[in-house]
């Protein structure tokens, strides 16, 4: 017979499945990472197809049967987060959040923390700048962003000490199968190299709320020093690499 649930979730992603339905990769407040079928949804006629676009911030109504996946019986919007789908480099970096979310968070298991870190990391994609331009992986919000997930995630870089002989000073690189910092000594060929400036700028990120990560100031070299240590750690403990991180 199955049952009705009601739940709070982000969609971050959705692909076509038959003549007009939608399955949809939601994260939820309550229960972690979903798949439910959204039936219908690309008809012009469909009551709430526009209300479960990816990126979008909704309450559902699921009906859990004895499948895999639940089938949305309703939708309403909290924040469609229309400024960071209109617009193409906001659009890109609310994409690398997604997808990071998606790879690292693959279980149906309540993540409260997690589910918050992406709603107000989409507020913090619909209030970049208008006109901002770049390269969405070096953008410090998608970074910071991706430094918390991997923290929530157990996969955080231990940066505060060398973590072959717990030297403090002279840290040179990030170890990505120890899954921290090592000092020129302990240094073996596959270390991540690291500025003094990254190393500074990977803590402001972790430390910072994620409104305040574009303001500040982190220079060309800490930006690239964070997009290393997050790719290698997704190699490294995850066995990933982004899409959204190459373009």
């Amino acid at each position: 017979m199955g049952r009705t649930v009601k739940t709070e979730g982000v969609v971050l992603r959705s692909f076509r499945f038959g003549e007009a339905d939608r399955v949809l990769h939601v994260y939820t407040r309550d229960r972690g990472r979903i798949g439910a079928l959204a039936k219908g949804v690309r008809k012009t006629t469909s009551r709430f197809g526009a209300r479960l676009e990816p990126l979008s911030h909704v309450e559902l109504l699921l009906h859990q049967g004895s499948g895999e996946l639940s089938t949305v019986t309703g939708a309403s919007l909290v924040d469609a987060h229309r400024p960071a789908r209109e617009d193409p480099y906001r659009l890109s970096v609310a994409l690398v959040g997604a997808e990071a979310m998606l790879r690292l968070f693959v279980e149906e298991e309540r993540n409260e923390r997690a589910f918050e870190a992406i709603t107000r990391f989409l507020s913090a994609v619909d209030a970049i700048e208008p006109g901002a331009r770049g390269r969405a992986a070096l953008d410090p919000l998608a970074l910071g962003f991706q430094l918390k997930l991997l923290w929530l995630s157990g996969y955080d870089p231990h940066l505060e000490a060398c973590v072959e002989c717990g030297e403090v000073t002279g840290l040179v690189g990030y170890l990505p199968r120890a899954g921290g910092a090592v000092c020129a000594a302990c240094s073996p060929p596959e270390t991540v190299s690291l500025s003094p400036e990254g190393l500074r700028g990977i803590h402001a990120l972790l430390r910072s709320p994620l409104a305040d990560a574009r303001g500040l100031g982190l220079g060309e070299r800490a930006v690239r020093d964070a997009l290393a240590v997050v790719v290698a750690a997704y190699e490294a403990h995850g066995g990933f690499r982004l899409r959204t991180l190459s373009a």
